[in-house]
């Protein structure tokens, strides 16, 4: 007897492909184990013998051989309608069963990945006609019917852990393969697989031009389902080699096509990735599965570039995220994360004024990067795009908290204080509307233009769009391990009239109330970072700094260290998480607070948003001055956008509900809309 084989299952309706798949998959298994493959068709008692026929393969086929023994078993003579010969099926490291019960309840208790594969109905007829010829056409019907019974009793569908779209142009042996690396069942036995996938190469090209970035987002990834734009839109303003100029130095543009693209979601502890065609579910926790996808080097930067993303993933973090670092666990109407993985993307150098094609080194990779050459020459030369306004009907907000409500929530985070349980808290709420005819893409051109920041990104997964102003760093973890936090505490409105303006900075430069907040933040994010860092290195090289914005002046502060060699990045970045700007300190008991004090989730709010590069990077905003447009689920969509503030023992409860509104103000008014209430 030998060790018990892996067994993976390839089911799904006839004529969805299940057989050209097993095959093709088992081919590219065998380039690196023993693999043997088992057609359900072959033991089948007759056109009506589907659950015979599982019955059948259950007991004398998967049985034995996830024993780790040879199966016996009797085929179907097709011709003669009977009983045929007597057949064996060794055991290998890897087993594959294909056909339509393959993964039926009674079997998967055996199966170590079910694989489902779906195909549209005539489709499915189309090909299983072609492949068994007039034989199999007077009992389509009554096969169909076969596995309508079985399915209607059976939740195989939903058991499954791949999901295959297959479009039968060849790529699902592929997908179903970058799929099942990402299960905890068998990814021992496809280490092999794995180590392939690491040993990738990047190509690059750098082009001398200043391209419009819109332009070339557009041209790029207008057409993209899952597309991420993470833009510093005020390098403009900040030329030269200060800090602000360094945060606003590169742009990165990209989606999930071509050889290497995959995205994710993750809801309430299940993560979902799609690779092309085919989907994975996994369970367990989210910064555990991005610990196992991120935070190893596997790529060197290109000679020359100084940028520190090298390629991989991109997206958002949701604050909701908080339930596996200590918060509560708060279910909320968007993913509580969404990341998409590009092989291949664009990254405008703002004060070199370069372009940097990167791309993975793949079949496809040339044709990018001739098309993505053509696109920067284009948006170099053509003309700009005109500053955008907010298309569709003005929205009408509402808050899920009026202005009593949330003064009478300053006095309960007051009371909170009083008795010790925090110190500061980040109270926040939430403005929702009807999304309309509202135009995500038109909205953020608007935003940008006229709430330009370091941080200000547009990220689109399929209906879910979000569009970001956001100035505060959250953090970035280098790839030699230097680490930097930048929280925001502090805010006063601009000015046109310049003295006023100058007056309103140096009223918050003074203020002792705000420093007061942004120091107990600083504290803060100092312990949270060193939980990871070599001891000492934790130190504050700017404390209450005022920077100015369009709409804004803010105080800012930035702690560095230098994270331990040999460190789980996904820790330290979970060890920080959510910032502590938008909760308070102490951060866990403060989030308790906070989740008995807000009326609902916040969702993507007070998140993150940014990259987790292939070379261990990472750089992370802080999810403010963003707005959300999410499927409501019954066809419409919604419009949200978070707001909020710090409370202290000595807060005015009217000077708080202001401050929320001029946090707000950058955002509604590019909308044309009015603060509520």
């Amino acid at each position: 007897m030998t060790p018990a084989p892996v067994i993976i299952a390839v089911d799904g309706r006839s004529g969805a492909g299940k057989t050209t798949l097993a095959v093709e998959l088992a081919a590219r298994l065998r380039q690196h184990h023993k693999v043997s493959l088992f057609h359900l068709e072959d033991i089948y008692p007759g056109w009506n013998g589907l659950m015979p026929g599982i019955e059948r393969y259950v007991g004398t086929v998967l049985k034995p051989l996830s024993e780790g023994m040879a199966a016996e078993w009797t085929s179907w003579d097709w011709d003669k309608h009977y009983d045929g010969s007597l057949n064996v099926t060794l055991p290998a490291e890897i087993v594959i069963v294909e056909g339509v019960g393959a993964a039926a309840a009674p079997a998967r208790s055996m199966l170590n990945a079910v694989v489902w594969v779906e195909s549209p109905g005539e489709d499915r007829r189309r090909r299983a006609l072609t492949r068994d010829g007039s034989t199999y056409e007077p009992y389509w019907e009554s096969w169909a019917a076969q596995e309508d019974e079985w399915l209607s009793s059976d939740e195989v569908v939903t058991a499954a852990d791949v999901r295959v779209q297959n479009p039968a142009d060849g790529s699902a042996p592929d997908d179903v393969l970058r799929a099942l690396m990402y299960l905890p069942s068998i990814a021992s036995v496809l280490s092999p697989e794995l180590s392939a996938r690491r040993g990738l190469q990047l190509r690059s090209e750098r082009l001398e031009a200043t391209p419009d970035a819109a332009l070339l987002f557009e041209s790029l990834y207008g057409q993209s389902t899952n597309a991420v734009w993470l833009d510093s839109s005020n390098a403009s303003a900040v030329a030269g080699r200060s800090q602000a100029a360094a945060r606003s130095r590169f742009s990165i543009l990209a989606d999930d096509g071509g050889t290497f693209g995959q995205s994710v979601l993750h809801r309430s502890g299940t993560t979902q990735v799609t690779a092309g065609s085919a989907t994975v579910s996994t369970s367990g926790p989210f910064f555990r599965w991005l610990d196992s996808v991120w935070g190893r080097r596997a790529v060197r930067a290109p000679r020359g570039y100084d940028g520190q993303f090298t390629l991989g993933w991109l997206g958002y973090l949701g604050y909701e995220l908080k339930r596996e670092t200590g918060g509560n666990d708060v279910p909320s109407p968007t993913p509580d994360a969404a990341l998409l993985f590009a092989g291949r993307a664009v990254v405008l150098d703002h004060r070199e004024q370069t372009v940097w094609l990167l791309a993975l080194d793949a079949p496809d990779a040339g044709d990018w990067l001739r098309e993505a050459r053509t696109a920067v020459e284009a948006a170099a030369g053509g003309t700009a795009a005109p500053t955008a306004s907010a298309s569709g009907t003005v929205p009408e907000f509402v808050s899920r908290d009026s202005a009593t409500d949330y003064k009478r929530k300053i006095a309960d985070s007051q009371h909170q204080i009083s008795e010790g349980n925090s110190y500061e808290i980040c109270l926040t709420t939430t403005l929702e509307a009807s999304a309309g005819n509202l135009d995500p893409w038109a909205s953020y051109l608007a935003l940008r233009s006229r709430n330009p920041a370091p941080f200000a990104s547009y990220l689109r997964f399929g209906d879910l769009a979000v569009a970001s102003t956001s100035p505060e760093r959250f953090l970035r973890i280098m790839s030699d391990g230097g680490m930097r936090a930048e929280p925001i505490k502090g805010t006063r409105g601009r000015s046109a009239d310049p003295d006023e303006d100058a007056a309103l900075r140096r009223d918050l430069e003074t203020s002792l109330k705000d420093r007061a907040e942004n120091i107990m933040i600083v504290d803060l994010l100092r312990n949270d970072l060193s939980h990871f860092a070599i001891p000492g290195s934790v130190t504050v090289s700017r404390l209450c700094a005022i920077e100015s914005y369009a709409t804004v002046h803010q105080m800012v502060s930035t702690i560095d260290a230098h994270l331990r060699p040999g460190a789980p990045r996904a820790e330290a970045l979970a060890a920080a998480f959510p910032a502590g700007s938008m909760t308070g300190a102490p951060k866990i008991s403060t989030m308790d607070i906070l989740d008995q004090l807000e009326s609902g989730p916040r969702g993507i709010y007070s998140g993150a948003i940014g990259y987790f590069s292939m070379n261990a990077a990472t750089d992370l905003a802080v999810v403010i001055r963003t707005l959300v447009v999410n499927p409501d689920g019954a066809g419409g969509r919604t419009l949200s956008l978070g707001v909020g503030g710090a409370i202290t023992a000595d807060s005015v409860a009217e000077d708080e509900y202001q401050e929320i509104r001029t946090k707000a103000f950058g955002v509604l008014s590019t909308l044309g809309a009015d603060f509520p209430g």
